[in-house]
């Protein structure tokens, strides 16, 4: 598996836009250069930034404007509310966090499912 670095992309399931993973959970931990993501860096805004505008009825946001335009579903912009990170790899350890990598996955408290679909390298595999 790769491990995911500062500068990884993320997706949102109900975004309109991927964004860029920011990891501060471990930043002495350098790989080719960039600090390595772990479990630990899944704060808004901190480490995941807002994914364009948001789709899901499950947002009041978008459920208020989509009512608001009589049924005509209307996006409204991202405001991550994110749990933890599901990581794909439990074996890799850094600062005593499991690595994030492809594969891992995060929720936003509106149902959608987080992922990263580019690591921020290429170079380093782990597992």
């Amino acid at each position: 598996m790769v491990a995911c670095v500062t500068g990884g992309t993320t997706l949102c399931t109900f975004g309109t836009m991927p964004n860029v993973l920011r990891g501060t959970s471990s930043l002495t931990t350098l790989i080719g250069g960039v600090p390595a993501c772990v479990v630990g860096d899944g704060a808004p805004y901190l480490n995941i930034g807002p994914f364009g505008m948001c789709t899901t009825l499950t947002n009041p946001a978008v459920a208020s404007a989509t009512a608001a335009a009589l049924g005509v579903l209307t996006p409204q912009p991202c405001t991550p509310i994110t749990a933890a990170w599901i990581p794909a790899q439990f074996t890799v350890l850094v600062g005593g966090q499991p690595c994030l990598t492809l594969g891992s996955t995060c929720m936003c408290k509106y149902l959608g499912v987080i992922n990263i679909i580019q690591p921020g390298q290429f170079t380093v595999l782990v597992g």
